[in-house]
Formats: structure tokens, C-alpha cells, sequence
């Protein structure tokens, strides 16, 4: 396999990674844990035991994935953003772990927090600094403490204007609270 890992992380056994990810500086990548391909993880980053990231997934510097959380494909995981994996934590008591599903292309800002058993829809963006406490559906935009969605976004990358129309030329509509681009239907 033709991956690269800077001497300076830590890859545990049975872990495994797609060709062309790039592992960067003080890194642990933990046993039963598997990254996809043309991945790029930052600095003083954790993928915890049995954690499955995408292909090309971008995580910047200073993440924890935490056992429970998946990474579907094209995920950004913005610098110092959380995850949590227990619900009600505390030091003595082990709980089950609360399964966090981040869908294909979605993006997390920086120091956001995503509040465990909660899934972020395809191609949604959650705003720097937002506490997400709930599922957000696919496309939106959500921001605030908690994070509340405030508009709708683009495959692209780009906010939908009223019309659910994008300046990149791609049109979408809303049927049963589901934002789909138009043409494709719910799926």
C-alpha cells in the first residue's frame, strides 16, 4: 500500500489505511480503526478503536474521533472540533457508546461540538463554534448554541439563496422537510 505516516505518530496493529492517505505529526491511529483512501489527517489528531473514516476525509489538527463515531466519504472535520461518545460521562461508570454518523460531504467548523448519538445529513455544514444536540437533516446550515439551522447549503459549498437556487447553477427543493437537489428525489 502506498500511504504515508510521519515517523512521529503512532499506527497500533490491525488498522487499516487507503492508498495516498497522508498521516501527518503526532498522531494515533488505534487497533481495528480504518481510514479510507486519499485522506488527509492533521496534526495531534486520534482515530480511536474501531473508528471507520471514508475516502478522501480531511481532519485538521487537534481532533478525536472517539470510538461510536463514523466518517462517511469527502467528511471535513474543521481544527479543535469535538466529538463526544458518552451521553451522561463520568470517571467511574462505563456505558455503551452512542453512535455518531457524519454522511457523505458534510463539513465541521472549527471548535465545534458534536453532541454524540446524533447524525449529520449529507452536505451539511455546521458552523464554527456550534454545539449540535440534535440529527441535522442533509444540506443545512446550522450554527449556534445549540445550533439552530439557519439556511440551506450547496453540494458546491455555497448557501442556497430563498429560492433553494445556488449561484454555481444546481437547484433544489424541500419535500417533507428534506432538501434534495431537484431531479433526484429523496434517497
Amino acid at each position: 500500500m502506498a500511504f504515508f505516516v510521519h515517523e512521529s505518530s503512532y499506527v497500533d496493529d490491525n488498522v487499516e489505511i487507503g492508498d495516498n492517505t497522508k498521516i501527518w505529526f503526532f498522531n494515533h491511529i488505534q487497533s481495528g480503526a480504518r481510514i479510507g483512501k486519499d485522506c488527509t489527517i492533521g496534526q495531534n489528531v486520534n482515530v480511536a478503536n474501531g473508528v471507520k473514516i471514508g475516502d478522501r476525509c480531511k481532519i485538521q489538527n487537534n481532533v478525536s474521533v472517539y470510538e461510536g463515531v463514523e466518517l462517511e466519504d469527502d467528511v471535513f472535520c474543521g481544527p479543535s472540533m469535538v466529538f463526544t461518545n458518552d451521553y451522561m460521562p463520568r470517571a467511574t461508570i462505563r456505558r455503551e457508546y452512542l453512535k455518531t454518523i457524519v454522511h457523505r460531504g458534510a463539513s465541521i467548523g472549527a471548535n465545534a461540538t458534536i453532541v454524540c448519538g446524533n447524525e449529520i445529513g449529507e452536505w451539511a455544514l455546521i458552523a464554527a463554534g456550534a454545539v449540535v444536540t440534535k440529527s441535522v437533516p442533509p444540506h443545512a446550515l446550522m450554527a449556534g448554541v445549540p445550533a439552530k439551522r439557519i439556511g440551506w447549503m450547496c453540494e458546491c459549498g455555497l448557501k442556497l439563496n430563498s429560492q433553494l437556487e445556488c449561484s454555481c447553477g444546481r437547484k433544489y427543493e424541500l419535500v417533507n422537510g428534506i432538501v434534495t437537489e431537484k431531479g433526484k428525489g429523496v434517497q
